[in-house]
């Protein structure tokens, strides 16, 4: 398959995942605060790794995903629904650090800089 139409399709997933997550899960479990921030469909369309990130403690991130996987049956039915596939591609839910790890490194470049200063 080409790489341009399944990273079209991994576009179109997110956008889906995203708005089910913001308007149609009524799960207490999943945080307001949670926002998808990559798909990966793989190339026989057959799998979709969602990453998402949630604001907040580490307790709060396992809830979300819990409920997430919970949910995964009515996701994976909205994507259908949304998108004309001969496979719904089916969810897999991945807690993605990188934004953690981002904010940890800027700390580390700051605390660098204001020792060279001194």
């Amino acid at each position: 398959m080409s790489y341009k139409r399944v990273m079209r399709i991994s576009q179109e997933v997110k956008k889906i995942v995203s708005e089910t997550i913001r308007t149609n899960l009524k799960d207490p479990r999943i945080s307001k605060m949670t926002s998808v921030t990559k798909v990966e469909v793989t190339n026989d369309l057959r799998y979709a790794k969602i990453y998402f990130a949630v604001l907040g403690d580490d307790d709060e991130k396992q809830d979300t995903l819990k409920g997430l996987e919970s949910s995964k049956g009515f996701i994976r039915k909205e994507i259908g629904q949304e998108l004309n596939l001969r496979y719904t591609p089916e969810p897999v839910f991945l807690l993605d650090r990188s934004i953690e790890h981002g904010m940890y490194i800027s700390k580390l470049i700051d605390k660098v800089k204001k020792d060279d200063e001194r």
